[in-house]
This record gives C-alpha cells, structure tokens and sequence, in this order.
C-alpha cells in the first residue's frame, strides 16, 4: 500500500493554499479532489472581496486571518502579476437611524486594529461616490478585489513545482485510524477503489467537510462540526449603470444575519454585481440556479442608498452555497482549524465552517496550519 506523508482533502483556495505551504516541507503531499478541476465550488462562486477585517470579534481567527491575509494577498498579487484591484469600501449608512450602527461597526474595526480606515461625513460621501445616497460611511481603502481563478493557479503552480499532486475526479469514501496515520480508500476518475496511507491528514473539504471529519470517527454533533449550507445568488448591472460607482458599496450589516447584506461589487471587468442574499437550504438537492424573481426584492434592498438602480437593470449571474456552522438567528461562529489530538484523532486536521473571509484569509490560514503539521512532525 502506497504510504504518503500528507494528504489534503479539497481543491478549493483554502486546501490549495494549505498544500502550497505545506510542501515546501514535506516530500510526499497530495491534494485530493473530487470534481475535475480546481475551485469548483464556494471558492469560485464569491464576491472575490479582499476584506479588511471590519466584522469580525477582536482574537477570533476570523479577525486573525483576515487581516494578516489581506496583506500576504496584496504581496502576493504584486509580486506574481495576479490581477486585483485595491478599489476601497463604503460601508454606508443611508438613513439617520443608521448611524449608530454604522459608529458600532467603526470602533469595532479600529479596536480591531484595522488601519486605512475612516468615518466620513454625507459631504464627504459625495464627492466619492455621487451616485450613492448616504447620511454617513465608513471608508476602507485598503479593500479590494482579485481574480480568484488567478490566484489558485498560482497555488497549483506552486504546488507543481514542489513535486507534489493533485488527483482529480478523486472522490474520498472512507478515513479509518491506523498505527502509522490514516488509511483513506477513495474513488478515482475510472471508478476504482484504492486504498492508500497518510500519516497526516488535513480536512480542507469546504462543504464536505464535517462529513470527513465524521468519517474519521469525530462526532461532529457533541463538536458542534455539522455545517448549515447557506444559498446566496448575484444579480449583475448593465454597464451603463455599472460606471456610476467605483467602489464596493455596503450596508450596515443585520444584527445575527447569515451575511453582510446584499451589497454592490465591481468585478475586474467593471460590472457591478449585487448579491450574495442569504437563504439557507436543505443539503440534499440544492442547485446554483439564480431565481429571477427575486430581481425585486434585490432592487428593494439597496434602493436606500442605490437609487439609481431599476428592478429591470438586473439581469441573472451566479449563486453560491457557504458552509456556515450557525444557522438562522444564531449567534457568531468562528472557523474550526484544529488538529483533533485531544479525541484521539493525532495528525488529523480539521478546518470546517471556513466561509467569507475564506477567500482573504487564505494564505494565513495556510501559515497557521503549517505550524499545525510541524508541531505533529515526527
């Protein structure tokens, strides 16, 4: 039985990341995946946002990860030709009653150490952004967008280049403890069944995830590990009504909502997309369609401070499904990274709940987990 010394399941930004940083270590790594590409599924149905950590509670990894990976993307970006944007944020108050909401979120971000951040005036808002209707804002410079595709390419070209692999069409059935690390036994792209060894196994498999961790004997009910899927679609504007914005526009934020609002993001391209909404849905038979009904309540939603936009502007784009360990109503949950020691599980990391800012944390999760896979190094 061939035996390896690191096994990533998940193909997303996350595992990508995880094994491009892992192998400039480790000798035998292998990337596990499912579908036939990379990405395939919340990694590349997102608003491609680079957050600057605003939302998130002070020493939660969400907060940790978001702000040290935002600087590490930027780097990254810079230096590999990656293409992005740094297009700035408002994060708009549009009525009086707002504000102190939006003055909440503010303190929050600076306590957070968030810099390049600033609170600014409807005079202020104007000469920004004078298509938008807005009593206050919160300015951040420092958000922007990238190209997600990019940016995994890059990481399978570095993980190529470290002489590690990444098997497609490779589905995991099966994790089973053993003396020396794992036996994992998978479907491959012909529909053959093979059985190999790891000695450390990392659980990147986005909305699969608790369902891995569970096969590899954690009960994922007693962790609190079993994932909600939460549905939100993208509407896109024409590019008339594109070029009346610059910068990514949105609300303040629902007290225990499953987003940030439905919110207005210029793509690399110049189209604005409004979106994601959130809508949790059962696991077992979920779609990406895009309901074109629901046109009218995207309009109603950002009609506030977006009153240029018509319900007829807004034409069908994409939709996409988070992998979220709170459902509806309930209070913050923060990622699971954690290697699972503590229940007798050595060697074997889980991450599960990674959702936004999954995409901007990326490469600090990347870093964290390496120091996970050094401290269980033989």
């Amino acid at each position: 039985m061939e035996k390896i010394e690191v096994a990533v399941v998940g193909a997303g930004i996350i595992g990508l990341a995880i094994a491009s940083e892992v192998s400039k270590f480790k000798k035998s790594l292998y990337v596990l995946e499912r579908h036939e590409s990379f990405g395939q599924e919340t990694s590349s149905r997102n608003s491609e946002v680079l957050h600057a950590g605003l939302y998130y509670p002070k020493g939660s990894l969400k907060r940790e990860t978001c702000i040290e990976g935002k600087r590490l993307l930027y780097e990254i970006c810079e230096k590999n030709n990656i293409p992005y944007r740094r297009l700035g944020k408002l994060v708009v108050a549009a009525s009086a009653s707002e504000t102190a909401g939006l003055e909440r979120l503010f303190c929050n971000a600076r306590a957070n150490g968030v810099r390049e951040l600033e609170l600014i005036s409807k005079d202020k808002i104007k000469s920004l952004e004078p298509n938008i209707k807005a009593e206050a804002a919160i300015h951040s410079k420092s958000t922007g967008i990238v190209d997600s595709h990019s940016l995994m390419k890059y990481y399978v070209i570095k993980i190529k280049e470290k002489k590690a692999g990444i098997s497609y069409k490779t589905e995991v059935k099966s994790v089973k403890k053993i003396g020396g690390g794992y036996e994992i036994r998978v479907l491959d792209a012909n529909n053959t069944e093979f059985k190999f060894e790891t000695e450390i196994l990392i659980n990147c498999a986005g909305l699969e995830s608790d369902r891995i961790a569970e096969m590899a004997g954690v009960d994922i009910e007693s962790k609190g590990y079993r994932l909600k899927y939460c549905k939100g679609q993208y509407f896109k504007l024409p590019p008339k009504k594109s070029r009346l914005i610059k910068r990514l526009i949105y609300p303040v934020p629902r007290e225990r909502n499953a987003g940030l609002g439905i919110h207005a993001t210029p793509n690399l391209g110049g189209i604005i997309r409004l979106g994601p909404d959130d809508e949790y849905v059962e696991r077992e038979g979920f779609d990406y369609k895009v309901d074109e009904r629901a046109r009218a309540r995207f309009r109603d939603s950002v009609f506030n401070f977006l009153p240029f936009i018509e319900e007829n502007d807004l034409t069908c784009d994409t939709a996409g499904i988070r992998p979220k360990l709170q459902g509806p109503g309930e209070d913050f949950r923060d990622y699971v990274i954690k290697e699972e020691r503590d229940i007798g599980l050595p060697g074997f990391i889980n991450l599960i709940g990674i959702e936004s800012p999954g995409l901007t944390s990326a490469p600090s999760i990347a870093r964290f987990v390496s120091l996970l896979v050094k401290k269980n190094a033989r």
